[in-house]
């Protein structure tokens, strides 16, 4: 039987704020607030000049069919069901954004890299509402920018 990812969330949750363990998401979840919401969506031209200046991760969290059918180049892959074997290998030092085709997995994976002490985002139109941004004239200077 398959874990249900809601569950998870709303057990790690119920953990978090019951006393048993004061951590990353405790903290996070203390001082939410209306910045937080707002400083935790990324949009597609913000994430676009963060890959330009190398600020950032893009973190691809869709199942490794979706990333063969479709891939992201700039972007690291790593399905939602490797997360937390291998979150280890992102780095501390850069924001962390999650993506995946709308938001639901990606809100996950942001909040669980939260509770693991990183400094996350989502994308906040997902990874179809950046294809549609990277199009024509944006495709173009992205593309030049991060190649060059």
């Amino acid at each position: 039987m398959k874990p249900n990812f809601f569950f998870i969330f709303i057990y790690t949750l119920i953990i978090s704020v019951s006393g048993f363990s004061q951590g990353p998401l405790d903290t996070y979840l203390q001082q939410y607030d209306y910045d937080s919401r707002n400083n935790m969506k990324i949009s597609n031209e913000q994430i676009t000049n963060l890959i330009a200046v190398d600020s950032v991760i893009l973190l691809d969290i869709r199942f490794k069919e979706e990333q063969a059918a479709w891939g992201m180049n700039y972007a690291l892959k790593m399905p939602l069901n490797q997360l937390p074997a291998r979150f280890k290998e992102l780095p501390k030092d850069k924001l962390i954004v999650t993506a995946c085709p709308h938001k639901d997995r990606a809100i996950i994976a942001m909040m669980y890299l939260i509770s693991k002490g990183y400094k996350v985002g989502y994308l906040k139109d997902g990874l179809i509402g950046l294809t549609e941004f990277l199009r024509g004239e944006n495709a173009k200077d992205f593309i030049n920018t991060i190649n060059n």
